[in-house]
C-alpha cells in the first residue's frame, strides 16, 4: 500500500478536490440527494465542519475544519467515496477493474488536499470553491449554481 505524505493538523482545516473517473458523466449532479445523505451519514460518526462546498458533475471541491484532537479526513473521504458507490445502482457503476481488487471504478484513486494555513488562505479556498461552476462555465453567476 503505497504512503502519502500528508500535513495532517489537529483540528484543521483542509481543501480537498475529488474526482470521479469517467469525467465525462456527470454522476454526481445526477445523484445529489445520495451525495448528500451518505455526506450526512460518514459527519454523524466522524465530525466535521463543511465551510464551503460545491458539486460539480464529474468532482468536487470542499473545505472541511476537523474537531480538536482530530486530523483524519483521509477516513472520512474514504468512507464518502465507498458509502456512495455502494449505494449507487449497479447500472451505474463502471465495470469492475483493478483485478483482485473488487473496485467499482466511480472515483479516481487519489485526491487532492490542501492543509489550509491562515485566514487568507482560508478565505483564498473558499472564494475558489464559489467560483467554481463559473470557472467550468455551468453557469455565468456564482448564485445560480444550485450545488453550492
Amino acid at each position: 500500500m503505497p504512503y502519502y505524505k500528508r500535513l495532517r493538523v489537529s483540528g484543521g482545516s483542509y481543501f480537498f478536490t475529488v474526482n470521479i473517473k469517467d469525467r465525462s458523466r456527470n454522476l454526481l449532479v445526477d445523484n445529489i440527494d445520495l451525495l448528500r445523505d451518505v455526506t450526512r451519514t460518514v459527519r454523524l460518526r466522524y465530525p466535521f465542519q463543511i465551510d464551503a462546498c460545491v458539486i460539480l458533475p464529474d468532482h468536487f471541491h470542499c473545505v472541511w475544519t476537523l474537531p480538536e484532537g482530530d486530523s483524519d479526513f483521509s477516513l472520512r473521504l474514504r468512507l464518502l467515496k465507498t458509502a456512495f458507490s455502494k449505494a449507487l445502482p449497479e447500472s451505474l457503476l463502471c465495470p469492475l477493474n483493478r483485478k483482485g481488487r473488487r473496485e467499482a471504478g466511480v472515483w479516481q484513486r487519489r485526491f487532492w488536499e490542501h492543509a489550509i494555513r491562515d485566514q487568507s488562505d482560508f478565505n483564498a479556498h473558499v472564494d475558489y470553491v464559489h467560483v467554481n461552476p463559473v470557472k467550468h462555465g455551468l453557469v455565468s453567476r456564482v448564485k445560480d449554481w444550485p450545488y453550492s
